[in-house]
């Protein structure tokens, strides 16, 4: 079985998701960049499909009627590492399994700052711009978005140096680090610009993301 996979889902919306489709495909070796074993699998979902989901992957209840339903879906066995562009997503419709997260979308705002957009069909267009239009047609199935990770992944690793899947999550742990306020009044500000008062209040909640909880932490570490 395999130990690292590039994995994707479509779900029931944003709230509390249900998986509704998933994809992965194996990454049998970083150099050279090989991929190997696919698996692909509708679900039921036992809940409606939110409008706004169902405008972006355009999977409609009724086709899902006679699928296994999605409490069925399992990991491979003795899976290490989940890959993925914004992985979190996918890895809290599974139910956040106990496994390495490895979130491309990290590693490419890190690697390439530059561009503007750091969506999967963006940075498609960025680094395979010939090709970019024939595969997006296909855009937001799982099957398609795992072969377009896969892509990104290749190029982050090519540009990284990365022949290991150990330095890898190391690397997207590290990316996964933000640097600047992504949301709220504050948002666009360096972290160490961020008020200090605002910084007490946004720790005291419950659901601030972990990587940014640490982020401060390690400035604050810096200043004493």
């Amino acid at each position: 079985m395999p130990s690292a996979i590039i994995f994707d889902t479509e779900a029931t919306g944003i709230i509390e998701p249900a998986i509704i489709e998933a994809a992965w495909v194996a990454v049998d070796s970083l150099k050279p960049f090989t991929l190997g074993e696919t698996f692909h699998q509708r679900y039921q979902p036992g809940k409606p499909i939110s409008l706004g989901a169902l405008a972006t992957h355009h999977i409609m209840d009724e086709e899902l009627v006679d699928c296994p339903p999605a409490s069925s879906f399992r990991l491979p066995d003795d899976l290490q590492y989940l890959i993925g562009h914004n992985i979190d997503f996918d890895w809290q419709a599974i139910g956040q399994p106990e496994v390495k997260r490895i979130c491309t979308l990290a590693l490419a705002r890190k690697v390439w700052p530059e561009v503007d957009s750091h969506s999967q069909s963006a940075l498609l267009y960025f680094l395979e711009r010939k090709t970019a239009r024939e595969r997006l047609r296909e855009a937001h199935s799982a099957v398609a978005d795992v072969g377009i990770c896969g892509t990104i992944l290749d190029h982050v690793c090519h540009r990284l140096e990365i022949t290991h899947m150990e330095s890898l999550w190391a690397a997207s742990k590290n990316a996964r680090l933000p640097t600047h306020m992504t949301f709220g009044k504050h948002k666009g500000l360096p972290l160490a610009e961020v008020p200090k008062d605002y910084v007490r209040w946004l720790l005291d909640q419950t659901n601030v993301d972990p990587f940014l909880r640490q982020a401060f932490m390690a400035l604050d570490g810096k200043k004493n």
